[in-house]
């Protein structure tokens, strides 16, 4: 297990009146349909377990993670609710999946055969979600391979086909392209999910809506919804704050990264702080030391890109290249003293600095940014 840095001055608070506001503004879009909160990734980079706690008691509904292990993560940790494994699993995992009591995802014939296969061999009756592949082509049976898969796992008396499901690809895309894709997934699962009603295979538990779908395509809803970045206080996309607008609505990011001066040194005129030498101090300046580094999740690449942080409440740019433990931070004149507060992400007084303004300096997306947050850097739940 990676070893948390518990007594270095850097942390990550999470906020539990965030993620039930969060959950709130998202059970107002949806209406009666039950929000599975996905929590994959180490909770988006939250902490899973702590996520995933404060999402339940939030008013999630249900789980979902990405791997095995996330699963019995959750379990180990008290967690009782249904947790739901998003992708398929390779056949010789499904059996510590079902000990764990994770609902399995079965997206292809192999899969189908496996899971009905196993199940049988352990006796008692376990559930399943069957995923169609719609247009992702990443996982899942092709639409013309869903009843015959179905036929399997419902005919089998060790599985309870709880659920049906797909996944979109350009559900948060604005244009008349990805909308029009977007329609015509939805419309490719509807006939399936018709064509298996036809056949007697009606699952409770119908889910296309991701984020994206949640906020932007009220079609897609069903009985069951798998909100992941919206919960943690994130557009998928920007247009889509116009629809939490209609609503009176907004988001409130969960997580905030924090930490304390350690060191500080005064640099003349011609300096050049950090690896590389890369940026000539053009005034006498104070620099500011800060215990985070690429190692716990800030990139080398927002260096490059003009990244702030915020000490005592100011911005202030950064000095030199992002090291793998440490951040160089170039204060002026300003008087800076060791054990200063910094804020990496979140808000100091008036001023916030957003994982959206690092995707944006990095040129990648929130989910990156996220997830990227480093095991090492402890995660604390505040209020």
């Amino acid at each position: 297990m990676p070893v948390e840095g518990v007594h270095r001055p850097a942390w990550a608070e999470i906020s539990r009146s965030a993620l039930a506001h969060n959950i709130a503004v998202v059970r107002e879009l949806l209406g009666p349909t039950q929000v599975c909160a996905v929590v994959k990734a180490n909770g988006y980079g939250h902490g899973a377990v702590l996520a995933a706690h404060a999402m339940i008691e939030g008013g999630a509904d249900s789980l979902a993670v990405a791997i095995i292990d996330e699963g019995i993560e959750l379990r180990a940790a008290g967690i009782s609710e249904s947790i739901l494994l998003l992708s398929e699993i390779p056949a010789e995992t499904i059996a510590a999946a079902l000990e764990a009591r994770l609902t399995l995802t079965v997206g292809s014939r192999e899969g189908a055969r496996a899971a009905a296969r196993v199940s049988t061999e352990l006796g008692a009756r376990h559930k399943v979600h069957l995923k169609i592949d719609t247009g992702m082509l990443r996982q899942g049976v092709t639409p013309r391979e869903a009843l015959e898969v179905a036929r399997i796992l419902d005919d089998c008396a060790a599985l309870e086909l709880e659920g049906i499901f797909t996944h979109f690809s350009v559900a948060d895309g604005e244009s008349d392209e990805d909308r029009a894709f977007t329609a015509r997934q939805i419309e490719l699962f509807d006939r399936v999910r018709l064509e298996l009603r036809a056949n007697g295979i009606e699952p409770p538990l119908v889910h296309l809506a991701n984020s994206a779908g949640v906020m932007g395509h009220p079609s897609s809803h069903a009985t069951l919804a798998r909100p992941g970045l919206v919960l943690y206080g994130y557009l998928p996309s920007p247009w889509l704050g116009e629809i939490l607008s209609q609503h009176g609505s907004v988001l409130r990011p969960a997580l905030s990264l924090r930490a304390q001066v350690v060191a500080t040194r005064r640099a003349e005129y011609g300096d050049r702080p950090s690896y590389g030498r890369r940026r000539e101090i053009e005034v006498p300046s104070t620099i500011a030391t800060v215990p985070f580094g690429y190692a716990d999740g800030y990139p080398r690449r927002l260096f490059e890109a003009g990244a702030q942080v915020l000490i005592n409440a100011k911005r202030y740019p950064l000095a030199g290249m992002v090291t793998m433990d440490q951040l160089l931070i170039n204060c002026g004149d300003d008087e800076i003293r060791v054990g200063d507060d910094v804020v990496l992400l979140g808000t100091s007084g008036n001023e916030s600095i957003t994982a959206e303004d690092w995707a944006a300096w990095g040129t990648t997306v929130t989910w990156e940014i996220l997830c990227g947050i480093g095991a090492r850097v402890p995660r604390v739940l505040v209020e």
